[in-house]
């Protein structure tokens, strides 16, 4: 009885773990090199993450992903939920009649308020949904235009036209604020 027994689950065994397997290597490897190769085929450089390097071959960011800045000669990013960590990409999950929120939200506006009398734009003061969004809109860009050329000792006019021709490459409102950020500091920004 035992062996009959034995007998019967092997043979139903054995074609089971046949297409577990199957379904894994699939899965787990085959499909992924496709989409791996895919990638890299047409769209190496998105496919690698939009990474930015300087000129000594080291990362310096990944140009879809915020990167804090808080020193005064540069421009702000939007608040991150997550601190800027990718590998924790999150929104708040606050609701907007949360305390909390409006707590945040204050503080953030703090932050800006003693260098002008004009309504933060609300971009430097809510998070984006994932916490990362690495662009401001114009308005963001011009409100601390004052305080990034003077810390910059830069003219606030040819700054302005800066900040308008990359808006004007992303064909919108929305400036990227590391890409803005590298070309005032000099450094070369990718094609």
């Amino acid at each position: 009885m035992f062996r009959k027994l034995m007998t019967w689950t092997m043979t139903e065994l054995l074609p089971s773990v046949r297409i577990a397997l199957g379904t894994i290597l699939i899965c787990c490897v085959v499909y992924p090199a496709i989409i791996w190769g895919l990638g890299q085929g047409l769209t190496p450089r998105t496919a690698d993450g939009s990474l930015i390097y300087g000129n000594d071959g080291r990362i310096i960011g990944a140009e879809r992903i915020a990167q804090a800045f808080t020193r005064p000669e540069y421009f702000w990013p939007r608040p991150s939920a997550a601190d800027y960590n990718a590998a924790g990409a999150a929104g708040s999950n606050l609701s907007p009649a949360n305390p909390r929120l409006r707590a945040l939200a204050e503080q953030r506006i703090a932050a800006y308020t003693p260098a002008s009398e004009e309504l933060v734009p609300a971009d430097l003061v809510t998070a984006s949904g994932s916490g990362l969004d690495p662009h401001i809109t114009v308005e963001a860009a011009l409100f601390q235009l004052p305080r990034v050329a003077n810390a910059r000792g830069l003219n606030e006019a040819e700054l302005r036209a800066t900040v308008e021709r990359h808006a004007g490459e992303n064909g919108g409102d929305l400036i990227n604020v590391l890409l803005l950020n590298l070309e005032l500091d000099g450094a070369a920004v990718p094609e």
